[in-house]
């Protein structure tokens, strides 16, 4: 699902499409802000998103092999709720194929 088509989604429940959008776009900027100040983010059934840390490291370009020095960083990570991940699973009448079906 895109963006685009989440707030479709919202919309056909009683907003208007602007409205949705704006929805839609609120989520996500509070969601950015408060991962940039480095807070959690946990939606109850859904899942939660943290900010993990990661050390600097020596890389190495794959095409060339010339060793490059990776630095530090903060990353966001997302942890999938147990409900969804039941619902996920629970759908296995889809086939699991490994591509983009």
């Amino acid at each position: 699902m895109t963006k685009s088509e989440l707030i479709d989604a919202i919309a056909a429940r009683g907003l208007t499409k602007a409205r949705a959008e704006m929805v839609v776009n609120c989520v996500f900027d509070s969601m950015g802000e408060a991962l940039e100040r480095g807070d959690g983010i946990e939606i109850r059934g859904f899942g939660s998103f943290t900010v993990r840390p990661y050390k600097p490291y020596a890389g190495r370009n794959p095409r060339t092999g010339v060793p490059v020095s990776v630095p530090a960083k903060r990353l966001p990570f997302f942890k999938v709720g147990k409900e969804l991940k039941e619902l996920v699973n629970s759908s296995r009448n889809h086939a699991i194929t490994g591509g983009d079906d």
